[in-house]
């Protein structure tokens, strides 16, 4: 086997300084099918044995140089001395790295051109007795001289503009050579489209000048052959630009085409309205006379896609799940504990449906304070009726177009948030969640409340007109509920259209009882611990964490302070201590600290000096106790009243004061207080705005108390507005106040005789049963239950009739 050459780039080293042989003898190395140059660099094979041979000896000599000779037929794998050329190149090796099968690669680069005298050895490998051949150069001013490495120069560099194969850095390298024939060399050393016979030709030219005018003819064919290819690429290539864009368009309308029918078929099978249809198919036939380029084709196809996407006559329902009533009770008690209003109204509705099933859904609204299950409970409706939920938070929304959508002249439009909706519920009768109905906003934009007037009218919503769809859509399938924390924020028509349900918020015992149920299941499963294994939770520290850790309507707090205890005993776990905990008042406080209210304790310190009464309020995070304290200083005529007091308020307590004023005698009062003494009433927090005429009957009690120096009965509240007449008037939010009482350790609560339905209704009999509630009409029984019976009642209840009855007579 004959050495050949390794087929990689080969590359040249101009200006190089190699040592020229010193010899006249020289190892000979055959090449076949590769012809090396001076100056240039070759990477090598080498396989035959006696050629490895000769390598081996070459590199152990000082020069490490070496003969190399192209064979004349490269067919012929162990030649002859006859059978190589008379010209070669002397080389020196520059590296060699021997393989593990044997084989020796070498990199090797031209020194000088010799021709052959004699071969002096032929084994182990050829030795030759050489004679060197040096360049003849012309002179340096030979004009024709020049003038042939310049145009040799050009048409290489034109090559290389033209090949793909020749890097365009070969045009610097070659461009940098010291002499024409270290260039012409150069040249010749990495065309790869000279064949072996023409580069040993080459070789064999020692003349400069013939060999450049040999190279400008082999290079200009190769220029020539270079320029004609690229013209017949380039015609084929613009021939199959064009075949490849009729290609393309053809295939693009057969596209179009597929998709118009398509599109055909589903606004068929939509089930759209009259309406919808026939704007659909003038739709559809706009679209198929538009090019796919122009700017309306996209937003005409948008918009088939939206009306197509609706659901006009789908509805989840049809397994009869929807009608039972039994069902949708179990599934209402296994999400929610209590709340037996809404349960009914559900169940109502249901039946009124199984009736009747093409009647209209009602509009629910659930108002109450954070934390209560407003959100959740629609969930549960939604998962009750068998029905797709779907919720929009309306908190901060000032744009009416997320209600009725945008026209679709603006770039970028989308229909609104109600048809948006549907799409994504896939159903016309999901439930709808307008959580935070009560926190809409409006600016320049629009008025979405005004907008939500037709969505929520069950007379209206029926034929409901999108902007961006433009034709009716059916919304009275759709079961409606909104949530608020307040109804006074919400617009008089909007509340009008709605059948507002009051979720008053959960006593002691329904916290116990959703905390059991609900909140330490999903606390336990959320921190990794197992619920009966892990931790367990007593019904007395859930009373506790309720009580004294907590103080709101709702359960949020609640289920962060269950969260709060199942995270120490996850730390427990895995700090090693693997013992299961459970978790009862004792460790409650060991892990949570001291308890954050003490409501028994604060109302006996703070109802112990005269002067002080416990009023009740309504928050729009539910109920809550509040103090009021009265004060005199001497001067005269003078009433301050502090604590950010509402204007009802403040008339509340001038009436208070004046009630007392005309009855001071009654009272056994010191008629001439109001000239001798400035009274003032604070109602504290100070930071927190207080309205309304609820604490009228608590003013007075409060100014009676400090008058007479008599304190209140400890761990009692009232509520109640006050009049002239000494009348005890009804008051609202009576659920919430006896709750919040019920909270603070209240035992004896003072109400207006008027709200007797509402507490019965309401209120739940444990609570009653926990509590000592007195109904009253007259301040005066106010004022006897709360300061004591020693009071002369009866002249207070002669002089009040006799108020009465001069406001009679006149």
């Amino acid at each position: 086997m004959s050495e050949h050459e390794i087929p990689v780039a080969v590359q040249a080293a101009p200006g190089a300084t190699n040592p020229a042989p010193h010899s006249d003898e020289l190892a000979i190395l055959p090449l076949r099918e590769a012809v090396l140059f001076p100056q240039a660099v070759m990477p090598l094979a080498v396989a035959r044995s006696t050629s490895v041979r000769l390598v081996d000896d070459a590199v152990r000599g000082a020069s490490r140089l070496i003969g190399v000779l192209t064979q004349r037929d490269g067919s012929q794998e162990d030649p002859a001395a006859p059978d190589l050329h008379t010209f070669g190149t002397a080389a020196v090796i520059h590296r060699m790295l021997k393989q593990p099968d044997g084989t020796v690669r070498l990199v090797i680069q031209g020194v000088e051109r010799f021709r052959v005298v004699e071969f002096t050895q032929a084994t182990p490998y050829f030795r030759a007795r050489i004679e060197r051949v040096p360049d003849a150069l012309p002179a340096l001013d030979d004009v024709e001289g020049q003038a042939l490495a310049r145009q040799t120069l050009a048409l290489f560099q034109r090559i290389v503009e033209l090949s793909p194969m020749l890097s365009d850095d070969l045009s610097t390298l070659v461009g940098q050579a010291d002499d024409p024939g270290r260039m012409a060399d150069l040249i010749v050393a990495v065309l790869p489209s000279l064949s072996t016979a023409s580069k040993q030709a080459l070789l064999e030219t020692p003349d400069v000048k013939a060999r450049l005018r040999a190279l400008i003819e082999t290079l200009s064919k190769e220029g020539e052959v270079l320029e004609l290819g690229s013209k017949i690429q380039s015609q084929i290539q613009s021939e199959m630009s064009k075949t490849q864009r009729e290609y393309y368009l053809r295939e693009q309308l057969r596209a179009i085409q597929k998709e118009l029918d398509e599109l055909r078929q589903k606004v068929e099978a939509a089930g759209m309205s009259e309406e919808a249809h026939r704007e659909a198919l003038r739709e559809l036939d706009r679209l198929a006379k538009m090019p796919p380029a122009a700017a309306e084709y996209s937003v005409a196809r948008t918009y088939l896609e939206w009306l197509v996407s609706l659901p006009w006559q789908k509805e989840t329902s049809g397994d009869g799940r929807e009608w039972d009533l039994g069902r949708a009770w179990t599934v209402l008690d296994e999400d929610h504990w209590g709340l037996e209003k809404i349960k009914d109204r559900i169940l109502e509705h249901l039946a009124v449906r199984k009736i009747r099933p093409d009647g209209k859904a009602p509009i629910l609204c659930f108002v109450g304070p954070p934390g209560v299950g407003k959100t959740s409970l629609g969930r549960s409706i939604a998962r009750a009726l068998g029905r797709k939920f779907h919720r929009i938070s309306l908190g901060g929304m000032r744009d009416e177009a997320e209600i009725r959508g945008h026209r679709r002249t603006y770039v970028g439009a989308l229909p609104g948030q109600i048809i948006q909706g549907l799409r994504r519920a896939e159903a016309r009768n999901p439930v709808f969640m307008l959580d935070e109905v009560d926190k809409l906003g409006h600016d320049f934009r629009g008025d979405p409340a005004s907008a939500l007037l037709e969505v929520l009218d069950p007379e209206q919503n029926a034929t409901f007109r999108d902007h961006y769809l433009d034709v009716a859509f059916d919304l009275s399938r759709i079961l409606f509920i909104t949530t608020a924390n307040l109804l006074d924020p919400v617009p008089p028509p909007l509340r009008d259209r709605m059948e507002v349900i009051q979720l008053a918020g959960y006593t002691e015992d329904e916290k116990v009882e959703i905390a059991r149920r609900h909140l330490c299941p999903k606390q336990a499963a959320e921190h990794g611990l197992a619920l009966g294994q892990d931790v367990t939770f007593t019904d007395a520290a859930l009373r506790l964490l309720a009580r004294s850790y907590t103080r709101e309507a709702g359960i949020r707090n609640l289920e962060r302070e269950i969260a709060a205890l199942c995270r120490k005993v996850a730390r427990r776990r895995a700090e090693g201590n693997v013992s299961a905990v459970a978790v009862d008042p004792e460790q409650v406080q060991a892990l949570l600290g001291a308890p954050r209210f003490v409501p028994e304790e604060e109302l006996a310190e703070r109802a112990r000096v005269p002067g002080v009464a416990v009023g009740l309020a309504w928050t729009p995070t539910g109920g809550d106790v509040l103090f009021v304290e009265a004060s005199q200083m001497p001067g005269g005529r003078t009433l301050t009243l502090t604590g950010q007091l509402g204007d009802v308020m403040k008339e509340s307590a001038q009436a208070a004061v004046s009630w007392v004023r005309a009855h001071a005698m009654d009272l056994g009062i010191d008629p001439g207080f109001w000239s001798q003494y400035d009274l003032h009433l604070h109602v504290p927090a100070g930071a927190i705005p207080k309205d309304g005429p609820s604490a009228g009957i608590t003013l007075a009690t409060a100014l009676v108390s400090l008058l007479t120096g008599r304190p209140v009965q400890p761990r009692l509240a009232m509520t109640g507005e006050i009049t002239l007449s000494g009348r005890v008037l009804p008051v609202g939010g009576i659920k919430e106040k006896v709750l919040a009482a019920h909270r603070a350790g209240i035992q004896t609560l003072i109400l207006p005789y008027q709200t007797e339905r509402v507490l019965r209704e309401d209120v739940p009999a444990d609570i009653r049963e926990q509590m000592t509630i007195h109904l009253v009409s007259t301040v005066a029984e106010v004022l006897d239950l709360a300061i004591g019976h020693d009071l002369d009642s009866q002249s207070l209840e002669h002089a009040l009739e006799g108020v009465l009855a001069g406001n009679s007579s006149s």
